[in-house]
């Protein structure tokens, strides 16, 4: 089945009719080119978010199972239209719920992981001359239930299914040319990078670039599966994301990442004793929150402060965690600031290379950008900053390591 390819399109790219006619024509083209197509679709335009404040409006703090029963609807509209739209072409359009083909999750509602992906169906429908149309972003648990796969997860379903079909490429369609040097919104001189590695793409969507669920990057990298960006909107070969391969020069910074929707938590006057910092993360992990940048300060009179980051909606809650924390430690003050970014720069090429953190830091430093926290890994360094500092801190940077420029 080497000349399948998996298509998925995001909600914008089905936002309405005339946006699904035009998808249509992308599909048709495509198998007239010879190939064999699979295709995952999310829900239309804004539909999800529509469904999620009704259930809010019905009951703030809804149950899960009726709540992914409710916002898995969407798609399901999506794909049905879609099948229509392929017959009036003469195409064997044939509209499938991740369900029906079998797609097995966990039970963890709203959030839940893909287990399994049974394709014997589907091949056998591809065989026939037929594209499977497939609802994204859902699956089934072993109860039978509804489950969905949290923002983003139409990406996961698409990269899954290609993967369980061993197709050519996975394709996600959105409403952007591809992956960028930067958020092209933030600054103008933003370049479309025609590659780029799994290593660097996770980095990149785990430090707030939305272009890809996280998930679905792993997804692709644990099995291999080439990812191809692609604008539904304009022509373009987009962007591929798949594995390094061996060249001798790469760029030293790939890209800058931004996320302005994070907080930052501090906890003073902690006992300086071996397990703390277990002990004040545990109750947050438990909670369901994820925790990113976290620093501890040098002991004084055996107190230190803790500080870490969270997503800006679970502050309140981990606040809470935290206050109840500094009662059973005498009382030290709890401390949360809303307003904060995240900046990183990400590249293979940092490994190679010396002295680009302290270029980092000198450059927002010649801006006047304080740096608040700092977290690296190989590929990757990231500064928490002041929100209003953003927009500079990215124009500054992209300039100071050149991304505007491709390699010669």
């Amino acid at each position: 089945m080497n000349k399948l390819i998996v298509k998925k399109f995001g909600g914008t790219s089905v936002a309405n009719a005339e946006r699904i006619e035009v998808v249509a024509e992308l599909i048709v083209k495509s198998v007239e080119e010879g190939n064999q197509v699979a295709v995952v679709l999310s829900a239309m335009g804004e539909s999800t978010d529509e469904l999620i404040n009704l259930s809010k409006d019905i009951n703030p703090n809804p149950n899960l199972r009726e709540y992914d029963a409710l916002v898995s609807t969407g798609e399901q509209i999506s794909v049905a239209l879609l099948a229509m739209a392929l017959q009036k072409r003469n195409i064997k359009g044939k509209s499938y719920t991740a369900y029906q083909l079998g797609i097995r999750t966990n039970s963890m509602h709203s959030r839940a992981r893909i287990l399994d992906v049974k394709v014997d169906k589907i091949k056998e429908e591809i065989s026939k001359g037929i594209v499977p149309v497939i609802t994204g972003f859902q699956g089934m648990n072993d109860e039978g239930d509804i489950t969905t796969l949290g923002r983003g997860g139409s990406d996961t379903t698409g990269v899954a299914l290609a993967v369980a079909l061993e197709a050519k490429e996975c394709q996600i369609y959105t409403d952007v040319d591809g992956v960028f040097t930067t958020d092209p919104r933030l600054y103008n001189k933003a370049r479309l990078l025609k590659k780029i590695t799994f290593e660097e793409m996770l980095e990149l969507s785990s430090m707030g670039a939305k272009v890809l669920q996280l998930r679905a990057v792993e997804y692709a990298s644990k099995y291999q599966m080439p990812i191809r960006v692609l604008s539904s909107f304009r022509a373009g070969e987009g962007t591929l994301i798949e594995e390094e391969e061996e060249s001798m020069e790469r760029p030293i910074v790939s890209g800058i990442s931004s996320i302005d929707t994070e907080a930052k938590l501090t906890i003073r006057g902690v006992p300086d004793i071996p397990g703390v910092a277990a002990k004040i993360l545990s109750p947050v992990s438990e909670a369901g929150i994820d925790v990113d940048v976290i620093v501890q300060n040098i002991s004084a009179d055996n107190t230190t402060d803790f500080t870490f980051t969270v997503n800006e909606e679970d502050a309140e809650a981990a606040e809470k965690i935290l206050l109840d924390m500094s009662n059973s430690f005498g009382g030290g003050l709890v401390e949360v600031d809303r307003d904060i970014a995240k900046i990183s720069i990400v590249g293979r090429g940092m490994r190679a290379h010396a002295g680009i953190a302290s270029k980092m830091f000198q450059t927002l430093a010649d801006q006047e950008i304080n740096i608040l926290m700092i977290t690296t890994s190989e590929i990757k360094i990231s500064v928490v900053i002041k929100r209003d500092c953003m927009k500079d801190a990215i124009v500054c940077l992209h300039d100071a390591f050149d991304l505007d420029k491709e390699l010669d």
